[in-house]
């Protein structure tokens, strides 16, 4: 829940025509112990106002010249994409009273005030508000997590293969090619036995900066789990131009691991899939870089390697069940 103190910072608008009604709104507020109180008497700058202060409560006299409070709030519907409209209508019109409600308004304060009445509607709105906000944040953190790796912060699977359907559909529109580079570190079991998961895990954070320091801003870096990792390239025209990137993170993994005293030293070996070349699909060049992958550490790990075609499925079953990673 929110706090007294969230509370009384709580960015406030106060809209009316008379300055005696905007001063004596503002002197409520103040003494009342709000901090973030500012007003105008200009319906037609509310929005941008609001666009530029993101208030949490805009208190909003319904008969002005000009626009009137529901026309404002018809425009500031267009801003609030989130559904939720800060606004609390005051009107010394019964009638607007429900009219306001179903404008989008989320309540009234009447004309003339009554004190005890607007320091409830004010609190209580404000309330609904920056609770309505924090449960707003805590759904796109949750979602940021579901779809991030937790330690390193790199894109998970369910994240990565969206991407990989999004980079072979923009590939497909250009005429060009995309391609899928699966990273498996070279003895990394051998650093989480001897000296423990928590030095494996500063690895694979080091790994996953080194991997996104490497690479073009606009490519995917993903972590798979455990020391398996992805990157997916856009905007190619052949196997070659994939080769000086794969070359890049395979020096940029042997560089040594200096974690507290110690210094670790380990490599990469990657496999290669290119679209439409190798396949069409993301299962499948999945599949290919995968096995691929396979070709790479069989070939003395810490380089690159790229098949010809499309792997044939007992191939990949053998990478899958013959590799120890």
């Amino acid at each position: 829940m929110p706090s007294r103190e969230d509370i009384l910072n709580a960015k406030i608008l106060v809209v009316d025509d008379s300055a005696d009604n905007i001063d004596l709104m503002e002197e409520i507020l103040r003494e009342e112990g709000y901090r973030c109180v500012s007003s105008t008497m200009l319906p037609e700058t509310v929005c941008p106002l609001h666009r530029q202060h993101c208030y949490d409560l805009i208190l909003l006299d319904l008969q002005m010249p000009g626009l009137n409070g529901f026309q404002v709030m018809k425009g500031l519907k267009e801003i609030e994409q989130g559904g939720y409209l800060p606004v609390l209508a005051l009107t010394a019109q019964p009638s607007f009273k429900i009219a306001a409600l179903e404008a989008g308004a989320r309540d009234f304060i009447s004309k003339p005030f009554d004190l005890l009445e607007v320091h409830k509607r004010i609190h209580n709105m404000l309330e609904v508000r920056l609770l309505y906000r924090e449960l707003a944040q805590y759904s796109k953190a949750q979602q940021e997590l579901a779809l991030h790796d937790a330690l390193t912060g790199l894109p998970n699977r369910r994240l990565l293969e969206d991407r990989i359907e999004t980079t072979l559909q923009h590939a497909n529109r250009n005429h060009h090619k995309a391609a899928i580079m699966y990273l498996d570190l070279d003895g990394f079991k051998a650093i989480n036995d001897t000296y423990g998961h928590a030095y494996g895990d500063e690895v694979l954070k080091i790994v996953a900066q080194r991997l996104v320091a490497s690479s073009r801003k606009e490519d995917t870096v993903a972590r798979l789990g455990g020391d398996e990792f992805m990157v997916v390239l856009g905007d190619v025209s052949s196997l070659s131009d994939v080769q000086g990137p794969a070359a890049k993170l395979v020096e940029a993994v042997l560089e040594p691991f200096f974690i507290n005293d110690l210094t670790l030293q380990l490599s990469t070996s990657i496999g290669i899939s290119i679209y439409p070349d190798d396949a069409e699909t993301v299962e499948a060049l999945i599949s290919i870089a995968d096995y691929a992958l396979y070709e790479a550490k069989r070939g003395g790990k810490n380089r690159y390697c790229a098949t010809s075609g499309k792997a044939p499925q007992a191939a990949l079953d053998e990478a899958r069940t013959a590799t120890s990673r």
